[in-house]
């Protein structure tokens, strides 16, 4: 059975080379991605075994996607479809200040009709963390149900339940998003969430660490991680707040940063790091992954180590 059991939907990635836009472009990069893939991928990178459940088409389309996730090493489980399409975004890079765009292409995608019941629950009661995100509670009212009685099944089962917050304005509002994550509250163990979403949607004020004591103590999570961009992590458990830097990096591809700081930090945590130690593996692994292009973190974890000494020996000086 498999260690991390992550739930979601993957997209084709289509995106232009380079700094192109996308209406003179004559040709298209495509990656498989999505943020439950991308996690199960990068805590794959550290030899946790890992299986991605999601609600595919029976396509050529959706069939290049558990393919090219199958290549990465970790186990798909997906209920393929006769109804829906599968989803794509399309990426356009761009440095400031144009920026980066990303148009979503993934209404009526199979995805959105599925419901728990189609899932084996045996493979997410066996295992030792089940995650998800809330991008996918988002896409349609069947997965916000889905989601919350997938979270359900995992606590029954005794295993630990993480979720990255994960907020994307366009997929819904932040209204309904404080709704509906505020419900599934109850169902979370360790909670990812990015500083700008705890004071934007849930309406929290303070510095990272207060965020970070703050949703811990109201919700009784087990751990919550606060993300703050290029100024690193907090990390909140038992009540002790552990503060982690940013690495310095270069940018090729900044898609998939933050599901790599999780998946690395839910590997090593399984793998029996503290989280001061989890936090610095996940902070250098994110660093590697906007070094890589695509939405997946192809790290070694001998590349991952050796960047953290190297951030050891630059504090020690």
């Amino acid at each position: 059975m498999s260690e991390l059991v992550t739930f979601g939907e993957s997209m084709l990635r289509l995106s232009p080379p380079g700094h192109e836009r996308l209406e003179n472009a004559t040709e298209l990069e495509v990656h498989a991605g999505g943020a439950e893939s991308n996690v199960a991928i990068a805590a794959q990178r550290f030899g946790t075994d890992s299986t991605w459940l999601s609600k595919v088409p029976e396509t050529p389309l959706g069939r290049r996607v558990v393919g090219e996730l199958r290549q990465h090493g970790i186990e798909t489980d997906v209920v393929w479809s006769h109804r829906g399409r599968q989803g794509t975004y399309y990426l356009e890079q761009g440095g400031s200040p144009r920026g980066t765009n990303v148009i979503y292409d993934r209404a009526d995608s199979a995805i959105t009709t599925a419901s728990a019941s189609e899932f084996n629950l045996d493979l997410i009661q066996n295992a030792q963390v089940f995650f998800t995100s809330g991008i996918t509670p988002a896409l349609s009212d069947s997965l916000r149900d889905a989601t919350a009685n997938l979270l359900k099944a995992a606590r029954q089962g005794g295993t630990t339940t993480a979720l990255d917050f994960n907020y994307r304005r366009k997929l819904w509002s932040p209204e309904e998003a404080e709704s509906t994550m505020s419900r599934l509250f109850p169902g979370i163990d360790i909670l990812v969430i990015a500083a700008r979403d705890a004071r934007t949607v849930l309406g929290f004020e303070g510095d990272p660490r207060q965020l970070a004591h703050k949703l811990g103590s109201q919700y009784n999570f087990t751990t919550v991680v606060v993300t703050r961009g290029d100024e690193g992590a907090i990390g909140w458990h038992d009540s002790v707040v552990h503060d982690q830097a940013a690495y310095e990096t270069d940018t090729a591809d900044a898609i998939g940063t933050g599901d790599a700081f999780t998946g690395a930090f839910i590997a090593r945590r399984l793998d029996g790091d503290d989280v001061p130690t989890a936090l610095e593996y996940a902070a250098a692994t994110a660093a590697l992954k906007r070094t890589i292009p695509g939405d997946a973190a192809l790290v070694t974890e001998r590349e991952v180590e050796e960047v953290v000494a190297e951030q050891g020996e630059d504090i020690s000086r």
